[in-house]
């Protein structure tokens, strides 16, 4: 959000997983992760993840020490997702160290409206008013256009969209409006909600015509390695979506997982999964990959 309204020179720190654009590369790290996410499996993520929030531990390390010597005027953060990134406790305790208060802009949306709100407040608080409005209005042109062809669609395939494998959850927050949007229905979404474990019995009940595997934080070559294991499930080979060779494996973090301006891009990328006939996909050539079985 920031490179994407000309602040990329003014950013002083990031964390661990920003990874675009390349405006970014070299910049301190000041946040990473406390587990060693890139050697686990989805399911020990998922265990040591519940294991640490019941003990009062935190996900993430601040480095305070640069946090001082790099000195922000201000932070951006959230208070949304404990598990995605430093919630509210630990980015108060890093600032109770610094000599001078910095404003805090908390970034929590729970849809692509407040997405758009969080840009014009980043372009509010930075001088770039006018940038953001340019690339809000951007973005709804697209969404708009999208959803015009959609809006007259008389058949919504069945979609499910899963946001972790082992064990499955659903989508939320943003993402079932994405779904929804791009012409797609998807039951067992939480829009505007938290992404929560559902029974895999629910999916075959649902038996998905379209099959999205969007884990989050994950890109696009190890989403394609973690979804071997769905070959396994009881009653895989069965759903629809896979005798009809419609399951597809997304760079979740480039298109779903991260509120930014990329969700845009993300909706146009379903759109052409769910309705190919109706929607080319003009974007990059690794943002998916249909899975044989």
């Amino acid at each position: 959000m920031a490179c994407a309204l000309g602040l990329a020179d003014q950013l002083v720190g990031i964390t661990h997983e920003c990874d675009y654009p390349v405006e970014i590369k070299g910049k301190p790290i000041v946040i990473r992760s406390a587990l060693p996410i890139e050697i686990m499996s989805q399911r020990e993520i998922d265990v040591a993840v519940a294991e640490r929030m019941r003990e009062g531990h935190s996900l993430y390390v601040v480095d305070e020490r640069l946090l001082q010597e790099l000195a922000p005027d201000l932070i951006l953060t959230q208070d949304l997702c404990q598990v995605c990134a430093p919630s509210g406790t630990e980015v108060s305790q890093a600032l109770s160290l610094l000599p001078k208060k910095p404003q805090i802009l908390w970034l929590t949306p729970n849809s692509l409206e407040q997405i758009a709100a969080n840009v014009r407040e980043l372009g509010e608080a930075t001088g770039r008013a006018k940038e953001a409005d340019e690339l809000i209005a951007s973005g709804c042109a697209r969404l708009e256009e999208t959803e015009a062809v959609t809006r007259k669609l008389s058949h919504r395939p069945r979609v499910f969209s899963m946001e972790w494998l082992d064990p499955v959850y659903c989508s939320g927050h943003w993402v079932p409006e994405m779904v929804r949007l791009a012409g797609g229905l998807d039951a067992l979404s939480r829009e505007r909600g938290d992404s929560v474990r559902i029974p895999w019995d629910k999916v075959l009940e649902w038996a998905p015509e379209v099959l999205i595997i969007t884990p989050c934080g994950f890109n696009l070559e190890q989403v394609i390695e973690k979804a071997q294991q769905l070959f396994t499930y009881p009653g895989w080979s069965n759903l629809p979506a896979v005798r009809d060779g419609r399951v597809y494996a997304v760079d979740a973090n480039s298109y779903f997982a991260r509120p930014g301006p990329r969700v845009v891009d993300g909706t146009e990328l379903l759109a052409h999964l769910i309705h190919p006939e109706l929607f080319p996909w003009k974007g990059s050539t690794n943002a998916y990959q249909r899975l044989e079985y």
